[in-house]
């Protein structure tokens, strides 16, 4: 026999339980055919999807795609007119309120404009998601409002702002007052400018001693905007400062002058300066102190060594001892001789007329002190007072020597013989000679060798 397909059997299914939905008897149901019975089927589905929500999806289809949007489409306009009526019922509170409040100011008046808009823009959204960021922005934007000053906002307007965000909590409050002025900073711009404004106000505070306490902060923002006025410590400060160093120059110049006059006269003239002057001399063997201390090694020190290695019984006289350096230096006997006295232990005289009888030292000493026009006259004079086979020890500035080995013949004439020489050191040469006997040439003899650059500084 012919075999009934499944949809038959289900359709009439089908329009049997929509024939008892609808009261008519299942005989006359079954009997309905094309497209009446899809209708039916339709209706019926929509029947069971309103009433039990959380039954299983039907099978798929054409129609239960269109009921399924249908469904979702009734659910949104609920949903709509549930808050377009909760909206309607916060407006009716706020107007009883503001007219038991009176009469608006032109401050609310604008705040309720910003409200409408608000408003309107939160109904027209067809999306709940796009209502939960307005929410958001606006949580974000109430409390850089918080942070404005309290003298910007009128009271009248803040009164409002706070009725309308108390009265409703579901609404979001996005509105601000528009009292304000449009160059309110935020709280983090306005510690910044306060942060700038400290560092001017310290840029031009003067230094204190660590003893006075700090002076009090200024009042108000234009105070510190002032730099403040330079304290007269300061100018003191400033002032002594100026005098030390023209004092400076000045003796830098009074020494150089006083080293022009030792090396282009005689000592006696030398002499005579110093006895008129006798600050002069101080002053020019402070400024010779500071040109030695530049070097890497003194020439004192280097003779010193040279005689701690020999008997302490030698007699030795140190021709312009200065500060008598030498003596301090070695435990043998020293006579000291110089222009003027700066210790106890000098002899003032010129070094070429000595208070020594003759043959009566063993070592002769002269340390950066072949100074003058009568270089000649010393090493005579040392040649007298040296005992037979006594020991000349000479340092001089390097610069001075035009010709080492002219200068050295010179020296042996006078009664010498060389014994070593150190030309090693880049500031000062150092040579040892031996006595052999007295001079042996006349004193009208040129001799040529014995003439030194003078050792002149530059001007500045």
């Amino acid at each position: 026999m012919f075999e009934e397909p499944e949809w038959a059997e289900e359709a009439s299914v089908v329009a049997d339980l929509g024939s008892v939905a609808l009261g008519l008897r299942p005989t006359a149901a079954s009997q309905i055919k094309g497209s009446n019975r899809r209708q039916l089927l339709a209706t019926l589905r929509a029947l069971e999807v309103a009433s039990v929500p959380q039954q299983s999806p039907s099978l798929p289809g054409s129609d239960s795609e269109e009921e399924e949007e249908v469904v979702e489409t009734k659910k949104k306009r609920l949903k709509r007119g549930l808050f377009a009526g909760a909206s309607s019922e916060v407006e009716e509170k706020r107007k009883k309120k503001r007219h038991k409040q009176g009469p608006p100011s032109s401050d609310s008046k604008e705040e309720e404009v910003e409200r409408k808009k608000c408003h309107k823009g939160a109904l027209l959204g067809s999306d709940l998601a796009e209502e939960e960021k307005k929410k958001r922005k606006c949580q974000k934007q109430i409390p850089s409002n918080l942070a404005q000053p309290l003298d910007s906002v009128d009271q009248t307007g803040s009164k409002a702002w706070n009725s309308s965000a108390t009265s409703d909590p579901t609404k979001p409050t996005c509105e601000t007052p528009s009292s304000n002025p449009p160059h309110t900073l935020s709280r983090k711009q306005w510690r910044n400018r306060q942060k700038n404004k400290r560092r001017q106000k310290n840029k031009f505070r003067p230094s204190q001693p660590p003893e006075q306490a700090p002076a009090p902060a200024p009042a108000s923002a234009e105070e510190a905007e002032v730099p403040s006025a330079p304290s007269p410590n300061n100018h003191g400060a400033r002032a002594e400062a100026l005098r030390a160093r023209m004092a400076q120059r000045l003796d830098g110049a009074r020494f150089r002058y006083l080293n022009e006059q030792l090396y282009s006269g005689p000592s006696s003239a030398a002499q005579r300066l110093f006895q008129e002057d006798p600050e002069a001399f101080l002053l020019y063997h402070r400024g010779f102190q500071n040109q030695v201390k530049k070097w890497p090694l003194q020439p004192v020190d280097r003779i010193a060594r040279d005689l701690r290695q020999r008997p302490a019984s030698l007699v030795v006289a140190d021709f312009g001892c200065g500060d008598c350096r030498l003596a301090s230096s070695i435990r043998n006997r020293v006579h000291c001789f110089d222009l003027a006295s700066l210790d106890p232990r000098v002899t003032v005289c010129d070094m070429a007329q000595v208070p020594l009888e003759d043959e009566s030292i063993d070592v002769a000493v002269f340390c950066l002190s072949l100074m003058g026009t009568n270089i000649r006259d010393f090493l005579e004079e040392a040649n007298r007072v040296l005992k037979p086979g006594g020991l000349l020890k000479v340092a001089e500035v390097s610069s001075r020597f035009e010709d080492v080995r002219t200068f050295l013949g010179a020296v042996t004439k006078l009664g010498f013989k060389v014994i070593s020489k150190d030309l090693t050191n880049s500031h000062f040469f150092l040579f040892d000679f031996e006595k052999t006997g007295p001079p042996r040439v006349g004193p009208k003899t040129q001799l040529s060798g014995l003439k030194l650059q003078p050792c002149l500084y530059k001007r500045r």
